[in-house]
C-alpha cells in the first residue's frame, strides 16, 4: 500500500496569496488547504491528519496538536510561539519552528519610529492642535533633546540591537537589561548593560523586546511603573501579555508616565472600550510592526522554506521544540 498523501494546511489567513506555501507543496507531492479559524473547533478541524501546519494568530491547543500525523510541523509564522501549545508538541512528537529573522529590521524601524515620535511629543502636539486650535510648544511640559535623552532596551537580542544602532544616531544614550544578551556586542554595540530597576529609573523612554512567558508577564505593570522616571514614555512592539494594560492606561491618564506606543495587546485586537483608545498620550497600532512588502514576502517564503525541509525529510532550519 502507498503510503498516504501529505498534507499541508493553513490555520488563519493574514496574507494576499499563499504562493510560496502552495508551491512548496505541490512540489513534494502534497495537498493543500487554505482554512480561516477563529476558535479552537476550527483549529482541531484544520489540523487533523496534517503533516505541515502554517499558523497565524490563532491559539494552536493540544486538543489541535493531536490530531496531526506523527512527526508532524507547525510553523508559526513569526518569532513568537506563545499561541502555540509548545510542551504540548513536545509530548505529542510534533515539532515546532518560527521565522526568527524574516523582518527584524522593519520591526526595528517600527519601534524606533515610535520612540522618536512620542520623545518628541508628536501625537500630544497633533491632538492638542486638533483640540485647541493653537497652542505654545511648552504646553506639553518639560521635552528634553534627543541627545540628552536615554532609552532602555528591555530585551536586547537582533531586533533590540537594531533599535539601539537606529536610536544612537540622534544622539540617544542607550540602555539595556537582559540575562541572556551577549555582554562583548552589547559593548561593541556602544550598549550599557545594567539591572532593570536601574533601567526603569534612569531612561526616559522603554523599548520592549522580549518574548511572552510565565516569567515575563505584566513585566511592566504597577510595580514596575512606579520605578519609572515621572513622565517616562513606554513602546511595545513585542508581545501584549509584557504590558499590564490596565495600570498603563491609569499611569497614562494621571501623568505618571508621558505616553505609550503600543503595536501589541492583550488579547487583541483591542477591546473597543479600552481606555487606552481614548487617551491623547498614546499612539496605537494594528500588530503592524512586522509589516512592509519586503517582510512580509520574506516571512512567507522562509516558512515555506521550513516546510519543504520538512516534507523533505532535512533537518529544519528554525526548530524550536
Amino acid at each position: 500500500m502507498s503510503p498516504a498523501r501529505k498534507r499541508v494546511v493553513v490555520t488563519d489567513l493574514r496574507f494576499e496569496g499563499l504562493a510560496h506555501e502552495r508551491a512548496a507543496a505541490e512540489r513534494h507531492g502534497a495537498s493543500f488547504q487554505e482554512f480561516d479559524c477563529h476558535d479552537e473547533a476550527g483549529v482541531v478541524d484544520a489540523l487533523r491528519d496534517a503533516d505541515i501546519a502554517f499558523v497565524n494568530l490563532v491559539q494552536v491547543t493540544e486538543a489541535a496538536l493531536a490530531g496531526m500525523r506523527a512527526d508532524g510541523l507547525v510553523v508559526r509564522y513569526g518569532i513568537g510561539t506563545d499561541n502555540v501549545d509548545v510542551d504540548a508538541a513536545r509530548r505529542l512528537g510534533i515539532r515546532v519552528a518560527n521565522v526568527p529573522d524574516y523582518g527584524s529590521d522593519t520591526v526595528a524601524d517600527h519601534a524606533s519610529a515610535s520612540m522618536l515620535a512620542l520623545l518628541r511629543r508628536l501625537p500630544m502636539f497633533d491632538a492638542a492642535i486638533r483640540h485647541d486650535g493653537w497652542i505654545n510648544p511648552d504646553t506639553v511640559g518639560h521635552l528634553p533633546s534627543l541627545s540628552a535623552t536615554t532609552v532602555g532596551l528591555v530585551g536586547v537580542g537582533r531586533i533590540g540591537l537594531l533599535v539601539a544602532r537606529r536610536l544612537q544616531a540622534f544622539g540617544i544614550r542607550i540602555l539595556a537589561t537582559d540575562p541572556f544578551a551577549d555582554a562583548d556586542a552589547l559593548r561593541a554595540a556602544n550598549v550599557e548593560a545594567v539591572s532593570l530597576e536601574t533601567l526603569l529609573g534612569d531612561a526616559h523612554g522603554i523599548s520592549l523586546h522580549l518574548p511572552a512567558t510565565p516569567a515575563t508577564r505584566h513585566i511592566i505593570g504597577p510595580a514596575s511603573i512606579g520605578r519609572m522616571r515621572r513622565g517616562a514614555m513606554l513602546v511595545n512592539t513585542a508581545r501584549g501579555a509584557l504590558v499590564d494594560e490596565t495600570a498603563l492606561a491609569e499611569a497614562l491618564g494621571d501623568g505618571r508616565l508621558g505616553g505609550a506606543a503600543l503595536d501589541v495587546f492583550d488579547p487583541e485586537p483591542l477591546a473597543p472600550n479600552s481606555p487606552l483608545r481614548t487617551l491623547s498620550n498614546v499612539i496605537l497600532t494594528p500588530h503592524a510592526a512586522f509589516y512592509s512588502v519586503q517582510s512580509l514576502e520574506a516571512l512567507q517564503r522562509l516558512a515555506s522554506e521550513e516546510a519543504a525541509r520538512a516534507l523533505a525529510g532535512e533537518p529544519l532550519r528554525s526548530r524550536i521544540a
